[in-house]
């Protein structure tokens, strides 16, 4: 059963301006236009790299609620509403559904992980509780456990589950796991040093924290890949690498937050555990920017 796409090309997964008073929802807005002003393909409020993680339940709706407002429409928006617990990404997921939201990324539960057959009744439970459709996130690196490509399948015959956030760096897996679900599930690559690659497989596109910085060049690799001019996109993921390494040189958000407050959206502020980056580190990824025309 083909599904249809939830967008088609670039996705910010936003960072969440902050400070030690909370969400600085000015910065917040401005980086939300300026993002759909620089032609991203979609949104993503609310997910790794915007600290879902350490927003109280009350931020994460306002969270929500805010940037669907901001936007109000000009690109889709996909919300950040997995858990390790089903019953509040449940709750979360028909929240952002109610308000408007045109998708659902649900990453795979962390500390407490599960087996396979555990991922399948987990995602099941949420994405039939969902109104609209949801993107599966599988980042292994940070959450403990893997989505394997025979679980991709079985989970493909959902007909509210329609993508995959695939970071689990392995290209011979996503060639494994396109083979199995064919046009039943897209899928995004989660990685920006591999946007290409995974396009390669037949990726949809990339949800990106490349993008937070440079959201036209972003989109435009994907673009050029879709036009066939693969070696143009490929061009540009070889110009954005030494940025791309820059901005997951320390625990993403850290550098990504860094990157958007040198650039006016907000403080360079994370919430514990994160913490802000070296000194070092940070000056070597304004160096990185620099050097392809970010100006700050």
């Amino acid at each position: 059963m083909r599904k249809e796409s939830i967008f088609t090309g670039a996705a910010t997964a936003i960072v969440t301006p902050m400070n030690a008073q909370g969400i600085d929802y000015e910065a917040f807005e401005r980086m939300l236009n300026w993002q759909v002003a620089q032609g991203i393909d979609a949104l993503v409020i609310c997910g790794t790299t915007g600290e879902g993680s350490t927003l109280s339940d009350e931020e994460h709706r306002e969270v929500l609620q805010f940037a669907i407002n901001v936007v109000d429409g000009r690109v889709p928006m996909i919300a950040g509403t997995g858990s390790n617990d089903a019953a509040y990404a449940i709750d979360l997921t028909k929240y952002a559904c109610s308000i408007g939201y045109d998708a659902m990324l649900l990453v795979t539960p962390y500390y407490n992980k599960t087996t396979q057959r555990g991922l399948v009744a987990f995602f099941t439970a949420i994405a039939d509780a969902s109104t609209k459709p949801v993107i599966l996130y599988n980042v292994p690196s940070r959450t403990g456990v893997n989505i394997e490509p025979a679980t991709y399948a079985k989970l493909a015959g959902h007909p509210m589950i329609a993508a995959i956030k695939e970071a689990n760096g392995n290209i011979s897996k996503i060639v494994e796991t396109a083979a199995l679900v064919g046009d039943r599930l897209d899928i995004y690559s989660g990685n920006d040093d591999q946007i290409v690659p995974v396009l390669a497989c037949g990726g949809k596109g990339v949800i990106s924290v490349l993008s937070n910085v440079v959201p036209a060049e972003t989109s435009l690799m994907c673009k050029k890949f879709f036009a066939g001019d693969v070696q143009g996109a490929m061009e540009l993921q070889k110009k954005y690498l030494p940025l791309t390494n820059a901005l997951f040189c320390e625990v993403n958000p850290i550098p990504a937050k860094a990157a958007a407050a040198a650039m006016g959206y907000g403080e360079n502020y994370v919430r514990l555990p994160l913490v802000t980056m070296e000194e070092t580190a940070r000056q070597h990824l304004l160096e990185c920017m620099r050097e392809v025309g970010v100006n700050v």
